[in-house]
């Protein structure tokens, strides 16, 4: 009786190994369940069920063939657990060559095939475990250069708004500086009409002496004081020697300081003669009006003044719009979603290559140098 038991319990096995569905994925069991009949997967024909794998090609779509090679169209499941499943040609199996690791392809062959899927999935984790580890120190690299991005991009607009603010002060200084140019301009062109015409009356006169005031009156307070005498005013006979305290006193009437009418009546008259004090760096050339005339030679020197100022700010103006274009044609550039490649456009790179150098700039240009110092330029770099 135990011995019935035994036989029965082999055949039994015998059976379902003989019927175990070989070359198929999990996703496919469904169209494999034992019944008495099986549907072609592409719906083409209908056949007993005994006919899976008997080695005979029934459907078109050779998907009643998966564990064998009849079918032309079939393909193998390599399940090759530990490792990466795939699909291998059905012609392939039990041809004696092992394409599957786990050895499942030649399960009826003479060929002696181990199972490697333990040992080749190892050693793809470990190169996928390289490349996370790779990747991971990359994303952290960017989120580095995201975070310096983003300050260098607020630092760059906010020198942006400074440029900006210092453009309009110096719009309103120059417009100041074109008045004042202007006015002195006139003052001169005045004068020169009068010693023109020989109009040595009173509107000569008030011209002149409110010209030659505004331009001791260093700091524009309507008032003359010892330090700016002192500047302004030297000997005629000794030039080089700054005035006394007591000297720029005595030339102020005996006090501190001196306003426009009171400097009609006294410093003025004084420069006028010529003969004690003059105003400094004010030469006229011998023989021209400015050489004889003292009021147009300090008209002129005072036009000369405000021209220069006007130049000094006319330069500094354009140097402040030059800089403000500069900039917004970078912050115009594509630096990436989050700014991560800004830091770039400072940035420089060489490679030499044989004789040449060649210099790469992101978001400027490139070039190639020789050796003989001869440089080319190879273009500008594309952002897009």
């Amino acid at each position: 009786m135990r011995l019935h038991v035994i036989l029965a319990a082999v055949c039994w096995c015998g059976f379902v190994d003989s019927r175990k569905i070989r070359g198929i994925s999990s996703s496919y069991k469904r169209f494999y369940r034992e019944r008495k009949s099986f549907l072609c997967i592409d719906g083409s024909k209908v056949i007993p069920f005994e006919q899976v794998n008997d080695d005979y090609c029934d459907c078109e779509d050779g998907s009643d063939e998966p564990g064998t090679s009849a079918c032309p169209r079939g393909r193998f499941y390599c399940t090759n657990l530990g490792f990466r499943p795939h699909y291998i040609p059905s012609s392939r199996v039990n041809d004696g060559i092992c394409d599957c690791c786990d050895a499942s392809d030649e399960y009826n062959s003479h060929a002696h095939c181990q199972n490697t899927c333990w040992n080749l999935g190892q050693r793809e984790r470990a190169y996928v475990e390289g490349q996370m580890r790779t990747l991971d120190e990359g994303l952290q690299l960017k989120q580095q250069l995201i975070e310096e991005g983003v300050l260098l991009w607020r630092e760059k607009q906010s020198q942006l708004r400074e440029l900006q603010q210092a453009a309009e002060d110096l719009q309103i200084k120059l417009e100041d500086h074109r008045r004042r140019k202007h006015e002195a301009d006139r003052r001169k062109e005045q004068t020169l009409k009068a010693l023109e015409g020989g109009d040595g009356g009173l509107r000569r006169q008030n011209s002149t002496v409110t010209g030659i005031f505004k331009l001791l009156d260093s700091n524009k307070d309507g008032s003359l004081t010892v330090d700016e005498v002192q500047a302004k005013v030297a000997l005629v006979h000794d030039e080089e020697r700054v005035l006394s305290e007591d000297e720029a006193v005595a030339l102020l009437g005996g006090g501190n300081q001196m306003d426009l009418t009171k400097f009609q009546h006294t410093l003025w008259d004084i420069l006028t003669k010529g003969d004690s004090v003059k105003i400094k760096d004010t030469p006229g050339a011998p023989g021209s009006p400015a050489g004889e005339d003292p009021h147009l030679k300090a008209v002129d020197r005072a036009a000369e003044w405000e021209a220069t100022n006007l130049k000094k700010v006319e330069e500094a103006y354009e140097t402040v719009n030059m800089e403000i274009s500069d900039l917004q044609k970078k912050l115009a550039l594509d630096y990436g979603t989050d700014w991560e490649f800004l830091f770039l456009n400072s940035q420089c790179y060489k490679l030499k290559v044989y004789e040449y150098t060649y210099t790469l700039c992101p978001f400027n240009q490139v070039t190639q140098k020789s050796t003989a110092g001869t440089e080319v330029s190879l273009g500008c770099y594309l952002t897009h």
